[in-house]
C-alpha cells in the first residue's frame, strides 16, 4: 500500500477516530450513545422554539431511552455491540439533545456514573455553544483532568446568515467565545459542520472548513445535511424550496475541506447516518459505505490526502 499520509494504517488518507483510539489506547474503542433527557433553548422558548428547522424532535435519535439510567443505557447498547466485537473499551457518548442545558449538578452525577462503568476508556459530551455555564465548565475540566473528555459542539456553520435561517439561535461569536473558554482549560474540542445547508455555495462550506482549520481543535464531524419527514425543512423540500447535494457534490466538497485541515485533526465522521423511515432526501446518503469509498478513491486517483492544502 502506497499511502503518503503518516496518520493511517489503512487505506485512509485522513486522520480517522478509529486510527487515533486505536493508537491511542491499543484496542478497538467504540462509542455508546445516551440520552438524559436534555432539551435545547430553542426547542423550549428560552431562545426560540422549534429546533433547528432540520431536526426532528432534537438530535440524536440514535441514542437511548432517557426512561433508562445511564448504566442502564449502556449495557444494553454494550450487549449488541458486543455481537458484533468480542472485546473493547467504550466511550459513553452523551448525543442525545444539548447535553450542558441543565445544572451542574445534574452533569456531574450522569458523567460519574458513566465514568464508573466497566471497561470505558473516556467521555464525550455533545452540545451547543451558547449552553456551558461556568459552574458546569468546572465540572468539565475536572473530568478532563482525570479522564479522555471531548466536548462537541454543534456549530454547522459560520456564517451567521445561514444558521440564522435553520434557527439556530447563537452566532459565531458565540462559538469562538465558547471555544475559547474550553481552549483555556484544556479541554478537548470536536466540532460539527454539516454540508449542503440551504443557500450555502461550495465557497461558503469550504469557508467554514478554513476558519475552523485556524483553531486549535481536537477533531472534527463532516455531516451531510438530511432532510427529514416532519421538520420545517422536510416541508420546505416538499414544496421544492431546497434542492440536495449530489453524491458528487458532497463527496467533492468534503475531499477540499479535508485538504485545508491540519494532518493531525482527527476527523470523526465524514458523512452521517439518516432514519430510513423519516428521510426524503438524499436517497444516496443511504448507502454511507458507498460515500466513504468515493472520498478515499477520490483521494487516491489525486494523489492527495487531508492537510496538503493546509496553512498555518
Amino acid at each position: 500500500m502506497n499511502n503518503p499520509f503518516p496518520y493511517s494504517d489503512t487505506n485512509k488518507r485522513y486522520h480517522t477516530q478509529s486510527y487515533y483510539l486505536k493508537k491511542r489506547f491499543g484496542c478497538k474503542v467504540m462509542k455508546i450513545s445516551l440520552n438524559c433527557g436534555f432539551t435545547c433553548p430553542n426547542i423550549d422558548g428560552t431562545k426560540g422554539t422549534g429546533g433547528c428547522t432540520y431536526c426532528l424532535e432534537g438530535s440524536g435519535e440514535f441514542a437511548g431511552s432517557p426512561a433508562l439510567s445511564v448504566t442502564e443505557q449502556f449495557e444494553a447498547v454494550k450487549r449488541a455491540m458486543n455481537r458484533k466485537w468480542s472485546e473493547g473499551l467504550y466511550i459513553p457518548y452523551f448525543q442525545a439533545g444539548t447535553n450542558t442545558y441543565g445544572s451542574a449538578e445534574k452533569i456531574r452525577s450522569m458523567t460519574e456514573e458513566a465514568l464508573g462503568l466497566e471497561n470505558v476508556a473516556g467521555i464525550a459530551i455533545s452540545t451547543r455553544p451558547d449552553c456551558i455555564s461556568d459552574s458546569v465548565l468546572d465540572v468539565l475540566a475536572d473530568l478532563s483532568d482525570r479522564t479522555y473528555l471531548t466536548v462537541e459542539l454543534g456549530l454547522q456553520t459560520v456564517h451567521d446568515k445561514t444558521a440564522a435561517g435553520i434557527n439556530r439561535c447563537h452566532t459565531y461569536g458565540d462559538f469562538l467565545n465558547c471555544c475559547e473558554r474550553l481552549f483555556k482549560r484544556n479541554i478537548n474540542v470536536c466540532v460539527h459542520l454539516i454540508n449542503g445547508l440551504p443557500g450555502e455555495s461550495f465557497d461558503m462550506m469550504l469557508t467554514s472548513a478554513r476558519e475552523m482549520s485556524r483553531l486549535p481543535l481536537h477533531s472534527i464531524k463532516l455531516h451531510l445535511l438530511h432532510i427529514l419527514r416532519g421538520t420545517v425543512m422536510g416541508e420546505q423540500y416538499l414544496r421544492g424550496e431546497i434542492t440536495p447535494l449530489t453524491l458528487e457534490e458532497y463527496v467533492h466538497i468534503v475531499c477540499e475541506q479535508i485538504k485545508l485541515f491540519p494532518p493531525e485533526l482527527i476527523i470523526q465522521r465524514v458523512t452521517g447516518d439518516g432514519g430510513r423511515d423519516v428521510l426524503l432526501a438524499p436517497e444516496w446518503s443511504l448507502k454511507k459505505f458507498t460515500v466513504m469509498n468515493e472520498i478515499d478513491k477520490t483521494f487516491a486517483r489525486e494523489g492527495s490526502y487531508q492537510g496538503i492544502n493546509y496553512q498555518k
